[in-house]
C-alpha cells in the first residue's frame, strides 16, 4: 500500500515538472523569443562568430602572404636595376681610365722627338722568371725586334722575339734577363740595371763604391745598350750600399706599374738614339 502511493507521488511529481517545463517553453523572453530559440540562437551566434573570425584569420594570413610576395618581386626588381646601373657605372669607369691612359700617351707622344707608335696590352704573360706582354701591332706597322717600348710614367720594356703581322712580344725591364744603359741623373754616374728574380725591384751594377749616391735619386736611361733612347725614366733608387768589391749595391724601384698598363708607345725610328734635352 505504501509503495503504491510512494509510485502515485513519484507521478505526480513527473506530471508536475512537465507542466513546468511546457509553461517555461511558452515564456517570452526578451525580443520576444522564447527561451529554445534564445538558446539555439546563442549557439549558432557562436558557431557564426568561430567561422568569422577563422575566416578573418585566413584572409588576412592571405593578405599577407601576397603582401610578401609583392615585396619579394619589388626587392628582386631593384636588386636587378643596381646590379644593371653597377656594371653601367664600372663601364663607364673603365672607358674614362682607357681615355685618360690615351691622354697621358698622347702627350708623351707629342713631347718626345722620336717617331712612335701606340700600341695596346692584349695578353700577360707574367712569371718569376720570365715576365713579358703581348701588345696588338707588329711588322705590318713597323714593329721589329729590339724596339724600345716606353710610358708616359717612363720605361717599360724592348721588343723580342720575331713579331708577328699584327701582335708582338714585348720583354719588361723587370724580366730577370733584361738588361739596360742607366745613370744617376743628378751625378751622372754610369751603371746598367738587370732584373731580379721573383722580384719587382731592379738592381743597379757597375756603380763604383767612390760614386754619390742616395735614396731616392732618379735613374734613368743612358743611351748606351743600343736600344733605348737617353734620357728617359727607369725608376728610384730604394737602397744603396758599399759592396764588398768595387761596385755599390743599389736596388732601383721602377716608377712604372706594369701590373697596370693598359697602353704603351714602341719607338720606331731609326734614329732613336737621338739626344733627349738633359734638364740641367
Amino acid at each position: 500500500m505504501f509503495k503504491r502511493q510512494q509510485r502515485i507521488g513519484y507521478l505526480v511529481l513527473a506530471v508536475v515538472l512537465g507542466h513546468v517545463i511546457l509553461i517555461s517553453a511558452q515564456v517570452n523572453v526578451r525580443q520576444e523569443g522564447n527561451f529554445l530559440q534564445v538558446v539555439s540562437f546563442s549557439a549558432l551566434a557562436g558557431i557564426e562568430e568561430i567561422i568569422s573570425f577563422g575566416t578573418n584569420a585566413v584572409g588576412t594570413a592571405w593578405s599577407r602572404y601576397v603582401s610578401l610576395r609583392d615585396a619579394e618581386e619589388e626587392n628582386a626588381v631593384l636588386r636587378e636595376s643596381i646590379d644593371q646601373l653597377e656594371l653601367e657605372l664600372q663601364q663607364q669607369n673603365a672607358l674614362a681610365r682607357r681615355a685618360r691612359s690615351l691622354q697621358r700617351l698622347l702627350k708623351l707622344r707629342n713631347s718626345v722627338e722620336l717617331l712612335t707608335l701606340s700600341a695596346q696590352v692584349i695578353a700577360v704573360d707574367a712569371t718569376p722568371w720570365f715576365r713579358t706582354f703581348t701588345v696588338d701591332r707588329g711588322t705590318g706597322d713597323g714593329v721589329r725586334q729590339d724596339l724600345a717600348v716606353i710610358a708616359p710614367n717612363g720605361v717599360v720594356g724592348r721588343v723580342v722575339g720575331t713579331p708577328g703581322p699584327r701582335a708582338a712580344k714585348v720583354q719588361l725591364l723587370i724580366d730577370r734577363n733584361a738588361a739596360a744603359g742607366a745613370m744617376i741623373e743628378r751625378t751622372r754616374s754610369a751603371g746598367v740595371v738587370t732584373g731580379v728574380d721573383g722580384q719587382s725591384l731592379l738592381r743597379m751594377d757597375y756603380v763604383s763604391n767612390l760614386e754619390d749616391v742616395e735614396i731616392g735619386d732618379a735613374v734613368v736611361t743612358s743611351g748606351t745598350d743600343g736600344i733605348y733612347p737617353k734620357g728617359f725614366v727607369i725608376g728610384t733608387v730604394a737602397d744603396v750600399r758599399r759592396g764588398d768589391d768595387l761596385y755599390k749595391l743599389i736596388l732601383v724601384a721602377p716608377v712604372v706599374k706594369f701590373e697596370n698598363l693598359e697602353d704603351v708607345l714602341i719607338v720606331l725610328n731609326d734614329e732613336r738614339f737621338v739626344q733627349v734635352e738633359e734638364n740641367e
